[in-house]
């Protein structure tokens, strides 16, 4: 059944596939944070009660980011100090978590180029792998993450690890630009482009849209495929992680996503909202 959302502002005309009432069953959301539930240090309207009425109804939030510089402390940390939000660590599966958990999969014993931060780097060598931000001919992978201290040493030394060696090319996540208080920075995804550009070479991501993510989320809670609702702000990543994951989706317009998009996107969303006070009001109505 195709129904009219009436909950989008009058000069959006939008389809959704599924009932409404299917979003009352939704027992566990896993949530994109920037563009979707905030910007920056700014909370949107609505997030706040979505995230007490998931509370109430015995359910749970996941927050499932694609950055990379921000481990599950940090984030618990900036939604208890930005928000007012308390959290867990294990509510947060972030890019560079899933990253980290394949490396020590497939690559624990092995040399591995990673491009990123600091901070990034220094969790991997935390957690016993072998990194190199040097371009070597016995490393065993490669690996981009988001860099908020990206440099062109850095570019060179990956450019030289693409071109001179045939290792897997991993990269943490594949968004173009990241949502900033005055609009959007480069992302993860726009500096791999750089390197495909130059290196004919393109990587395999290891966090949303992969479908690993959800299957991740869905054997910590114990909860149903049925049950879950992927809610975010980029149709390619988080509705594509849904869609991949095998769950309903929505997609809100408080980010990177516009109306239009839905016209022609190969990952259509189940639901499309205005925004979180949008759900919200759509998930609570008449209770």
């Amino acid at each position: 059944m195709i129904c009219l959302l009436r909950f989008l502002s009058a000069d959006a005309i939008l389809m959704f596939m599924k009932p409404l009432e299917n979003l009352k069953k939704k027992k566990l959301f896993l949530f994109d944070i920037d563009g979707t539930l905030a910007v920056g240090d700014t909370l949107y309207q609505g997030s706040a009660q979505l995230l007490s009425y998931i509370d109430r109804i015995g359910g749970r939030a996941c927050y499932i980011t694609n950055n990379s510089t921000k481990s599950g402390s940090d984030y618990v940390e900036k939604f208890r100090t930005a928000f007012g939000l308390e959290t867990t660590e294990d509510q947060f599966i972030t890019s560079g978590y899933m990253t980290l958990r394949f490396l020590r999969q497939h690559y624990g014993d092995k040399k591995i180029f990673v491009l990123g931060t600091a901070s990034f780097v220094a969790e991997l060598v935390k957690n016993g792998l072998q990194v190199t931000e040097t371009a070597r001919e016995d490393i065993d992978c490669v690996v981009v993450a988001y860099d908020s201290e990206l440099n062109y040493d850095k570019l060179i030394q990956a450019s030289k690890a693409l071109l001179t060696t045939d290792v897997p090319f991993y990269a943490t996540n594949p968004d173009l630009r990241c949502p900033i208080d005055f609009g959007f920075i480069p992302d993860c995804g726009a500096i791999c482009s750089m390197l495909t550009q130059t290196t004919g070479r393109e990587p395999v991501y290891l966090g949303k849209p992969s479908r690993e993510v959800v299957e991740f989320c869905l054997s910590q809670s114990g909860f149903s495929l049925a049950e879950t609702l992927v809610v975010g702000d980029r149709l390619y990543t988080d509705i594509a992680c849904g869609i991949n994951g095998g769950v309903d989706t929505c997609v809100v317009f408080t980010g990177e996503a516009r109306p239009e998009d839905l016209q022609h996107t190969p990952y259509p969303a189940d639901y499309a909202f205005d925004n979180i006070q949008k759900l919200l009001m759509a998930i609570t109505e008449g209770q």
